[in-house]
């Protein structure tokens, strides 16, 4: 059963978060589904609890800009957004630093995060007391409305999350706005709730992402609520495979292949969270391992179409997507 804490059950919270459970928890948008960043065991735990379709970028949420700087590269323009807007209900994609604490699958395999520090209280008490990123999608099944309230959260994640904290309503109501800082301009991937005029009085002009379609197509946006581009290892990957070539690098699942130069198994119990959380890092270990022992592929075994598994596939169809 999903317990509903009250507001002074911050401790609690914060301890489940650190063991990680999944916890519900408000922010000013709205309520947040939050789990260890750093963990990706946690991590996975929320695109299932979600139902979540894809492995889109999570945003990482952190008490202070200090902590949230601490795992990206934050140039001028950040630091001064984050004295304008911070806390509040403003997210800044960055690229992640070399010794970034968060999981890969946190932020879909690439090389960028979505960082927010919130402004609710209770938040930033749970934040400060759980001393961990935590990655947090609204608490929601994925497609359903986003909740506002503890009841809503229940209402659609009762049963499959650890604990819910009650703050009560939600005093935005909509999602933060997301704002890619990874290239020499602004560009504006969600409108929410810090209003477009205000960034660009403090920054200028804004650029405005390529339509969802044309998004989807040329795999070019990276952000939490959108189509996205996910990181593609150099050496082409082949699915369902059912047998191994000797100069081929192995991703397995359960029981590996024989004959392969190197192998990564997502998970040899065959556990579908235990390999969403391996995915990313075994493709990039591949990547680097296999191309160093001269390598032409990865082979990759099938996964069930089930649950999470319907997640991983997608993410392994476009690794395997023919390259432009």
């Amino acid at each position: 059963m999903t317990r509903l804490l009250p507001a002074t059950a911050v401790a609690e919270a914060a301890a489940l978060l650190r063991a990680g459970a999944l916890v519900g928890f408000p922010t000013e948008t709205v309520y947040g589904l939050g789990g260890d960043a750093r963990n990706g065991r946690a991590v996975a735990g929320i695109f299932a609890a979600k139902g979540r379709p894809q492995f889109n970028p999570l945003i990482s949420h952190f008490p202070d800009a200090d902590a949230a700087f601490a795992e990206v590269v934050a140039d001028d323009r950040a630091h001064a957004l984050a004295a304008a807007f911070w806390p509040g209900p403003l997210t800044l994609v960055l690229p992640r630093r070399p010794d970034c604490r968060v999981d890969l699958l946190a932020g879909a395999g690439l090389d960028t995060l979505a960082v927010r520090v919130p402004s609710h209280p209770l938040a930033l008490a749970l934040l400060r007391a759980a001393a961990v990123p935590v990655a947090a999608p609204s608490a929601n099944r994925s497609g359903q409305v986003s909740p506002t309230t503890a009841a809503h959260v229940l209402d659609g994640l009762g049963g499959r999350i650890a604990a819910v904290i009650d703050g009560g309503p939600c005093a935005v109501g909509v999602e933060s706005t997301v704002l890619d800082l990874t290239g020499h301009g602004a560009v504006l991937l969600r409108p929410g709730g810090v209003a477009v005029e205000a960034i660009e009085a403090l920054l200028g002009p804004v650029g405005r992402p390529l339509p969802l379609a044309a998004a989807e197509a040329t795999r070019t946006l990276r952000s939490p609520g959108m189509l996205l581009s996910h990181y593609a290892p150099a050496l082409p990957v082949r699915l369902g495979a059912t047998t191994v070539a000797p100069d081929e690098a192995l991703l397995a699942f359960g029981p590996p292949l024989p004959g392969a130069a190197v192998v990564w198994n997502l998970s040899e119990r065959g556990e579908l969270a235990e390999a969403a959380a391996r995915l990313f890092a075994g493709l990039r270990w591949l990547d680097a391992e296999g191309g160093a022992r001269g390598c032409t592929g990865i082979a990759a075994m099938l996964v069930p179409e089930v649950g999470l598994g319907a997640a991983i596939n997608d993410r392994l169809t476009r690794a395997a997507a023919p390259r432009g």
